[in-house]
């Protein structure tokens, strides 16, 4: 019997670095190093995470033709992606972000450009065989299809006896009003340590403490904070800490939070605690933050 996938729905885009000694100075003239495309995207990035670590798994987002589709397209199945659920849109092109490294520290700043192009509806997700996933991550964009999709999730849910549920997880990156109703989606929450700062915390424990009424009962809700680590709160009021794992010299951060999501979400969906699942996140990202790319980090 084939072994059921996690399903990532969100963003795939085409990253390109450009390496720099340091960051430039406003009206100066720099030199890169180097400059390389690389696939990127929440949802595509924890994808290959999955894959790495020998997750099966499904990417759902939206692409237009070209050849940088095509560039993403052939990217995700180097990695043994299923791409079967990819939405083919008729208008806007691949979103493209600019990206500059520092090799001096490991930084990263991104220019992205957007391009009109139309994200995963419901109606799209409508079309999606749910028995085939065991897992849904839904990176948080179009909040208002994407709530319609969650609603589908739980509605399937009901019919199926415990052992068949799919678990659910939602990440809330961007500080945007529209994506908070997510945090009341969803078995895991994922909120970033930007919206937590916008929303006027100073930490990933107060941040959580400060959150967690958002979440529905029984959730679990994460706040990962760099260098600091990442905390977890769960229905038992307890609060869970890992501390970073930094590699010996940070080479490249891009992706690092999607690193850690996936890693976690593998990790429980492997049957681990979640004390395990959110040290197995940080150490996972930590190694990530080592490397350039992904390849290596298992």
């Amino acid at each position: 019997m084939e072994d059921k996938q996690i399903l990532c729905v969100g963003l795939v885009v085409l990253d390109i670095i450009n390496v720099v000694d340091k960051y430039p100075e406003e009206d100066t003239d720099s030199r890169c190093l180097s400059q390389r495309w690389q696939r990127g995207g929440n949802a595509s990035n924890s994808c290959t995470v999955l894959s790495l670590l020998g997750a099966p798994c499904a990417f759902m987002g939206s692409l237009a033709p070209g050849p940088v589709a095509d560039f993403v397209l052939d990217d995700l199945r180097r990695y043994s992606v299923d791409l079967r659920y990819t939405v083919s849109q008729t208008t806007g092109s691949v979103p493209i972000s600019t990206v500059i490294v520092s090799e001096a520290t490991g930084s990263r700043t991104i220019l992205h450009a957007y391009r009109n192009l139309p994200d995963v509806s419901a109606a799209d997700f409508d079309k999606v065989d749910l028995t085939r996933f065991k897992w849904i991550h839904i990176e948080g964009r179009n909040a208002s299809e994407q709530v319609k999709m969650l609603q589908r999730i739980e509605q399937h849910n009901t019919t199926r006896p415990p052992g068949q549920k799919i678990r659910v997880s939602v990440e809330v990156e961007k500080p945007r009003e529209e994506l908070f109703q997510l945090f009341g989606y969803g078995d895991v929450v994922f909120v970033s340590k930007d919206v937590a700062k916008h929303l006027g915390f100073r930490s990933a424990g107060e941040a959580l403490r400060g959150l967690y009424g958002r979440v529905r009962k029984g959730a679990v809700l994460i706040c990962a904070w760099a260098e600091e680590g990442a905390d977890a709160l769960g229905p038992d009021g307890r609060l869970l800490h890992s501390d970073a794992f930094p590699p010996p010299r940070v080479v490249d951060t891009l992706g690092a939070g999607d690193t850690f999501n996936a890693s976690v979400i593998f990790s429980l969906s492997q049957g681990k605690s979640m004390q395990e699942a959110l040290r197995f996140g940080c150490q996972v990202a930590g190694k990530k933050c080592g490397l350039q790319g992904y390849d290596g980090i298992v």
